[in-house]
Formats: structure tokens, sequence, C-alpha cells
């Protein structure tokens, strides 16, 4: 069984969340520029073994697109085309942000390290593989 990695994309910053090999528990991996996300995801998954990929596509509250609606979507497709034995499913990523950020106060962490937009993406990565893992 391999890990399930899940993808909060952005045009310059990418969060990346990851299960473990059993694949129970969704933690916070890393944030990468989104110029360097495909090399970053074959490398890990020559490494560590990617089962799946979770992609959080934003919608506004009505269940419209939003503006970054489309540049994940064409990610997606590029994701497809990289890795096209692996499943990549989409998962709701509204409220994640203002969740990573509640949980990073509730977690007492320092405002210095709040304010870094990198930890914001990649918990909310982590709420989104959370979220996919509860769903299953």
């Amino acid at each position: 069984m391999g890990r399930i990695l899940a993808i909060d994309y952005g045009r310059k910053r990418v969060g990346l969340a990851v299960t473990d090999p059993l694949q129970i528990i969704a933690s916070p991996l890393e944030t990468v520029h989104s110029k360097d996300l495909i090399q970053f995801l074959k490398d890990y998954d020559l490494a560590e073994g990617i089962e799946s990929f979770v992609l959080g596509m934003p919608m506004n509250l009505n269940n419209q697109p939003t503006d970054a609606t489309a540049d994940a979507q064409q990610f997606e497709r590029l994701l497809k085309k990289h890795f096209p034995e692996k499943a990549v499913y989409l998962q709701d990523e509204r409220f994640t942000s203002k969740m990573a950020m509640a949980a990073m106060i509730a977690g007492g962490m320092k405002k210095k390290d709040r304010r870094e937009k990198g930890n914001i993406d990649k918990i909310s990565a982590a709420i989104i593989l959370q979220s996919f893992l509860e769903s299953k």
C-alpha cells in the first residue's frame, strides 16, 4: 500500500501533505514552488511510493468555479500526463486556509511562523487530505 499525497495547488506555492504507508494519518509534508512540483513529485514517488493523489479543487460557496479553479484543472491534466498509472481524486478545498490558520493558532504556533504562507499551504493540504480520508 502506497502513500496518498494531497496537493493544495497555487500559481507560486504548492502545499503538500501525505499519509503514512497505512493511509491512516495525514501530515503536512512540504511547500514547493509550482515550477518545481512535477520533479519533486517524481522524486518523492521513487523514494516513498505514491499510490494516488488528492488535488484540492477551489470552489465558491455557491459551488461555482473561482479564479483559481482553472489553474487547478490545468494542473490536474499535467498530473495525469506525468503519472498516468495513478488515480487523481478531487477534493473540495473551501475554507482550508482559514482552518489551517485556526489550527496553527490552536497549536500555539508563533505569530512569525503563522505569517509564513508556506506553512498555511502545507497545513491546508493536510486538511484536504484528512477530509478525503474521512470521506472514504
